[in-house]
């Protein structure tokens, strides 16, 4: 996950709400768009006859596209101080179209009642969990070392399963998966918050940066949810 360390001292105090609202309504507006692209070129994809015939008539294409991601993803992360504000949007964009692609499977796998339960409910989980991170006196940000502990032995588990091919553990995994990144949502929420707690947004440029930066983590999230989601309680296509 993105960290937000690095951008504290682009800010300085003035005002904690006005900061905390600044903030997060530029997080929000990015992630919004964020996945209108993903969920238009998934669309796109998978009512396309020439685009199934280009992503899904061979693995190499979609593992490309993966790939593409992933390095995508990190690259942003680790470089988004160097980056304009356009220029990080515009990598973010790409990276969502590119998710998008992959995420297309989940149209042509799935019952498209199945889909809308799923992102309904992933939108309430994760909007329940983010404003649990905004209004609890709790310290969330503690939660990161367990939550990343977590999320590997997610990765080992299901690295294993494909191999196995148990269901039972699939549906462990699944479970494991939604809790996870409920929990992910309420850590980054926090980790924005606390970045723009007590910090007047006076540099422009730097709070869009820090805005697209948590964009993408909360992006991650709400994918990540939706996907568990859908594989413990979507039907399938006959």
């Amino acid at each position: 996950m993105a960290q937000y360390e690095n951008y504290a001292p682009y800010v300085a105090g003035v005002d904690s709400l006005e900061a905390v609202n600044t903030l997060f309504r530029k997080v929000y507006q990015y992630m919004a768009l964020g996945l209108i692209l993903t969920s238009l070129t998934a669309w796109l994809t998978a009512s396309s006859p020439a685009m199934l015939r280009m992503f899904y008539g061979s693995s190499a294409p979609l593992i490309i596209v993966a790939v593409a991601e992933l390095g995508l993803v990190f690259y942003l992360s680790a470089t988004i101080a160097k980056h304009s504000v356009s220029t990080s949007l515009i990598l973010f964009g790409v990276y969502s179209v590119l998710n998008g692609i992959t995420c297309s499977a989940v149209l042509l796998v799935y019952t498209a009642q199945s889909v809308y339960s799923a992102f309904l409910s992933t939108a309430g989980m994760f909007g329940a969990m983010s404003l649990y991170a905004l209004y609890t006196k709790r310290d969330i940000t503690s939660w990161g070392s367990f939550l990343y502990m977590g999320l590997l032995g997610l990765i080992v588990a299901m690295m294993i399963n494909i191999f196995v091919g148990s269901t039972m553990a699939e549906t462990v995994i699944s479970v494991l998966g939604i809790v996870i990144f409920m929990g992910l949502t309420a850590y980054d929420t926090a980790k924005i918050k606390t970045l723009a707690d007590g910090m007047g947004m006076n540099d422009d440029e730097a709070v869009g940066k820090v805005a697209v930066i948590g964009a993408l983590s909360l992006y991650l999230d709400f994918i990540n949810l939706f996907l568990y989601l859908i594989r413990l309680f979507g039907k399938r296509r006959d």
